[in-house]
């Protein structure tokens, strides 16, 4: 069994399917690793993300994963089929946890827009952190691997459907003006916090100090939407992260 490569691709969604929708097209059109909720899966699982901020996925071995969860090389295979599919399972975590997270962000900002703003960046940037071994592994990967590129993709068009949604009710109340189409922008500013994030996070040059990655993420997220910087900086509202 080939350690680096998961068995078998996917096509990618639907084009203008919802978030859910995409999500689901890519887990049923993957052949998933058995999820049990065996206490050995999850040490699998929480062994790869540990050594992932160490190492590449290339430089982790079978047995690397298998000695981490306190099991034999031949048992790591009741789990997983491959290195590829423990990144896949993790994936379909991190994605849990944004699905969950976006659902709990308001739609309305009427009341403290860039404040509303940051504190929805705020998680797109507090999930990419946490997990960022996980997400630095499934951006290279999913160059080679389908299945993780859909559940990236999956993942993206989570924040993007959030953001046009949100654009789009902020051009309706007459808060911000009309102008590039809402879904074109929310992608445009959303490819650009993945990119930001990933080099201020995997330590490329040139990138944007991690710490302050969320203010000028915020700055350019808020000008494109309304043209123009809001009267009430975000710091100065209550709700302010």
């Amino acid at each position: 069994m080939n350690e680096g490569t998961a068995l078998g691709a996917t096509g990618g969604a639907a084009p203008g399917a919802t978030p859910g929708a995409a999500l689901g097209a890519a887990q049923r059109g993957r052949r998933s690793a058995r999820i049990s909720g065996d206490d050995r899966q999850d040490a699998i699982l929480a062994t790869a993300e540990r050594l992932l901020a160490e190492r590449t996925l290339d430089d982790i071995s079978i047995e690397d994963l298998a000695t981490g969860a306190g099991i034999s090389r031949p048992s790591f295979y009741f789990y997983f089929r491959s290195k590829d599919d423990v990144l896949l399972a993790l994936l379909d975590r991190v994605i849990a946890e944004v699905q969950a997270q976006v659902a709990g962000l308001p739609r309305s900002f009427e009341a403290a827009p860039g404040a509303s703003w940051r504190r929805a960046l705020g998680v797109f940037v507090d999930v990419f952190a946490a997990h960022r071994a996980v997400s630095a592994a499934a951006i290279t990967a999913r160059l080679r691997n389908s299945e993780i590129h859909d559940l990236w993709s999956a993942s993206m068009q989570t924040w993007v459907t959030y953001a046009a949604e949100a654009i789009t009710a902020e051009r309706a109340r007459g808060a911000a003006p009309d102008g590039i189409d809402a879904h074109d922008l929310a992608v445009a500013l959303n490819l650009m916090n993945e990119r930001v994030l990933s080099a201020a996070f995997s330590g490329e040059s040139p990138a944007i100090d991690h710490e302050r990655a969320l203010d000028v993420l915020t700055s350019v997220w808020v000008r494109s939407i309304y043209a123009a910087d809001l009267e009430e900086p975000p710091h100065e509202h209550p709700n302010y992260r």
